[in-house]
């Protein structure tokens, strides 16, 4: 819940940041932020040293999701920039069912009735809120 709520501001807070610079540029203050915030979590915790003791399949892996992450939040922001944060949003969160989809056929992941039903119905959702 407070992932969803702390989406749900980010948002929010973008969608004002990027009205007077280039999305490309916020998402790098944005990600420089990020950066900075995690590392101190990491140092505070004492965690950091963990960091040689990954495996190259974990680096590479994490590599990737940095990656697409970075992709994701540079197409999120120039969808800000160019339209309500009230129909970004939405379509941001299709990321739910393709996740679903992706896991179940990469991952081998189980998909019950009821999680394909709430995959369908976030997609409708979705869709409805951005058609509307």
């Amino acid at each position: 819940m407070l992932s969803a709520l702390f989406a749900a501001a980010t948002a929010l807070l973008a969608k004002v940041g990027v009205s007077h610079v280039d999305s490309n540029l916020a998402t790098a203050l944005r990600t420089s932020v990020v950066v900075v915030f995690t590392w101190g979590i990491a140092l505070a915790l004492g965690k950091h040293g963990e960091i040689r003791d990954l495996d190259r399949r974990t680096v590479f892996f994490l590599t990737l999701s940095g990656l697409a992450t970075g992709l994701s939040w540079l197409c999120y922001f120039r969808a800000l920039q160019l339209g309500p944060a009230s129909r970004v949003a939405p379509l941001d969160k299709l990321s739910v069912p393709l996740v679903m989809v992706f896991a179940w056929l990469l991952l081998g992941e189980k998909v019950n009735t009821a999680a394909m039903l709430g995959g369908v119905l976030i997609t409708v959702g979705a869709m409805v809120m951005v058609l509307a």
